[in-house]
């Protein structure tokens, strides 16, 4: 269940820092509440998930894989360019959160 609250977690925080884009520095009121709803859900989530995995495991999926949705939503929705660096670093980020979870990092 751990690992469904963190799946969670990076959904929430994604939705929540899309959220942000949208807010136009919030100048758009709906956006703008949605994203603090969407940061609070998140953090809970994030919260739950550390009572069975590592901090140093969770914290690195929760953002590293949470980064490279939010570059891909970035690339794909904002039509934000897409160079071969940020892909690049797309990959090593997924192998950083590839490798930490091969280290064990459950309980």
């Amino acid at each position: 269940m751990s690992w469904f609250y963190l799946l969670l977690a990076i959904i929430l925080e994604v939705s929540g820092t899309t959220s942000m884009k949208l807010s136009q520095g919030f100048t758009k009121t709906l956006p703008s509440i949605v994203m603090f709803i969407f940061y609070i859900l998140s953090l809970i989530s994030l919260t739950l998930a550390l009572k069975k995995v590592d901090v140093s495991v969770a914290y690195a999926v929760w953002s590293g894989l949470g980064t490279v949705l939010i570059a891909l939503i970035g690339i794909f929705y904002f039509k934000e360019p897409s160079t071969v660096i940020k892909i690049l670093s797309i990959g090593l980020i997924i192998t950083g959160v590839v490798g930490l979870n091969l280290s064990g990092g459950g309980h």
